[in-house]
């Protein structure tokens, strides 16, 4: 044999050996990722933090607040790969604490009597496994609050040069009122195949006494944006919504803050100029869902300065990005709102700005 075919043979063993190498790879990942797969389990009942007797009261006006914080990821130059963007992780984990706390800090400006938040990580790669979590808790210490899991995602190698990693995420309540008791509802996701790649959701529902014997019904939700069926964001937003208005009908006062992932104002670009057309999650909220509910979706917007809550970070923040209001309140009638704003941060420390609305009981 000669020495060229020698050497051909070894050139050809190496390749296979590399091809199978990567295929073995492939395949590893693959099945980690498919068995690693699981929901979170539905009606779990939640811890209240710091719990405090205090009642809420008729007649007195209260603020509160929904913030986004985008696991402290989304400084204002921050570009995110699932909107266009590179990034699939923060800066640093100093950056991460930072912009957390500034964000705190923000809804705190407020002296909000509830506050909502979403996108709180744990445990998350993409955040340097910062508890986000316990680090809000030290800012806002004199209030009650409640912790839910909206999901816990398997390792994502994607993008390669800033992977995502594994995500542990949830939504936080707090208040200055005592939580008697608070649990996590799962909301439905993507079936078939898809579910594989999509993350869970949830809404809390967390219960606070009132001084005239009812209760104050707090609802904390982040709902869907990257699904392929637009009838899974419809089911979530009827499920949410049925709940809420089963307990307007006791008469109780409702409250849901959060992120909706849907156009809150019905047409944001009258406000901002911004075509939503190429962007199928930032639709109108269906609001014909409340028709015959004893609901009233909150349109937080300022006509003569309108401030957007949310920006689409396919880079950097920047004149003519697409900007969008997906982040308020929807109430029971039996709950008068006084005002609601977006609170223009810049986008400083999340591509959202938080939301504030003051309201009566009654």
């Amino acid at each position: 044999m000669s020495k060229e075919n020698t050497k051909s043979k070894k050139i050809w063993r190496i390749v296979l050996i590399v091809a199978l190498s990567i295929i073995f790879v492939i395949l590893s990942y693959a099945s980690y990722y498919l068995l690693s797969y699981k929901r979170v389990k539905p009606d779990l009942a939640l811890e209240i933090k710091n719990p405090i007797e205090e009642m809420a009261e008729v007649g007195v006006t209260y603020t509160a607040v929904t913030y986004n914080i985008g696991f402290g990821a989304y400084t204002a130059d921050f570009g995110f790969f699932m909107d266009g963007g590179t990034e699939g992780r923060a800066k640093s984990k100093q950056s991460v604490i930072q912009t957390v706390s500034g964000a705190t800090q923000t809804a705190l400006s407020y002296e909000p009597d509830i506050c909502f938040m979403q996108e709180v990580d744990t445990k998350a790669s993409r955040s340097y496994k910062v508890n986000q979590h316990e680090q809000i808790l030290a800012q806002m210490a004199g209030y009650t609050s409640v912790y839910a899991i909206n999901y816990n995602s398997a390792y994502l190698i994607y993008p390669f040069h800033s992977p995502l990693g594994a995500a542990r995420s949830g939504v936080l309540t707090l208040s200055k009122f005592g939580i008697t008791s608070s649990v996590r509802r799962s909301l439905p996701v993507e079936k078939g195949f898809s579910k594989y790649f999509d993350l869970d959701r949830c809404y809390t529902v967390s219960r606070v006494p009132v001084n005239d014997g009812r209760e104050l019904v707090l609802f904390n939700t982040h709902l869907s944006a990257y699904t392929s069926d637009g009838t899974i964001a419809d089911e979530q937003f009827m499920l949410l919504v049925n709940e809420m208005n089963s307990e307007a009908l006791k008469g109780n006062y409702v409250i849901c803050g959060g992120d909706f992932n849907k156009d809150m104002l019905g047409d944001s670009s009258v406000y901002f100029g911004t075509d939503a057309q190429n962007y199928t999650w930032a639709q109108p909220i269906k609001e014909e869902y409340l028709d015959g509910k004893n609901l009233t979706l909150i349109k937080s917007v300022n006509a003569d300065n309108p401030v957007p809550s949310c920006r689409n970070a396919d880079g950097p923040y920047h004149e003519g990005q697409f900007v969008i209001t997906i982040d308020g309140f929807i109430v029971s009638n039996n709950v008068t709102v006084l005002g609601s704003d977006v609170i223009d941060t810049g986008f400083l420390y999340s591509d959202h700005n938080p939301v504030y609305m003051h309201f009566i009981l009654g």
